[in-house]
């Protein structure tokens, strides 16, 4: 039988080496914060950075900021004079991301909001190449519909932890609320006309999806 963690392993050992910025960020954080597994690292936050260097978007949104790693990661791939916008509702962590948006040299690319996304999404003028959802889960669908129209035709909106450990699948008799926000937002996925997706089983899941 397949050992995951060795699988992993494998993989990580053949990608590209994490920057000394990103690691030690990565570390900062294990130290640092509480949650400290909401950060997307080296495994995840590569694959989010290639993304975005075959998307080379000139505008990316990004919903959940926690400490940069994704933003920066996904900032390496925009065009020349692209711009990623990025919003955190937990305001006591904005400095110490706000540090390592500096150390990266990424303080002209990554704009960080601190508040709440459903109030500021509606201010953000569009259109975006690409979305990243890594926020609350309960409000998925909600950031969903806004920031699908502000999304350009053939632009993408990837959504984070879709499979949420297994149990959007291991269907227990009592789920939590978090389990069912994201079931009831991967079945609308899978039913919206306008888009065409792919659910990758990338660490928590990925949801790929494409306006068409």
């Amino acid at each position: 039988m397949e050992n995951v963690d060795n699988r992993e392993s494998y993989i990580i050992n053949h990608c590209t080496s994490e920057d000394k910025i990103l690691s030690d960020l990565h570390r900062q954080t294990h130290l640092k914060m509480l949650n400290p597994r909401m950060i997307s690292g080296h495994y995840q936050g590569k694959l989010l950075e290639l993304i975005s260097y075959m998307i080379n978007p000139e505008k990316v949104l990004e919903i959940g900021t926690f400490t940069g790693y994704s933003a920066i990661c996904m900032a390496k791939g925009l065009k020349k004079n692209g711009i990623l916008h990025t919003i955190e509702i937990n305001d006591e962590i904005s400095e110490f991301t706000k540090g390592f948006i500096a150390r990266a040299g990424m303080e002209e690319k990554i704009v960080l909001y601190t508040g709440d996304a459903i109030e500021i999404i509606p201010s953000l003028k569009g259109p975006y190449d690409m979305v990243f959802i890594d926020g609350e889960k309960s409000l998925y669908m909600e950031f969903y519909n806004l920031v699908l129209p502000i999304v350009r035709p053939g632009g993408f909106i990837i959504a984070d932890n879709v499979l949420w450990g297994g149990k959007v699948y291991i269907r227990q008799n009592h789920e939590d609320e978090s389990t069912s926000h994201l079931i009831k937002f991967n079945d609308m996925i899978q039913k919206d006309d306008r888009i065409e997706n792919f659910l990758l089983p990338v660490r928590d899941g990925l949801m790929l999806i494409r306006k068409k």
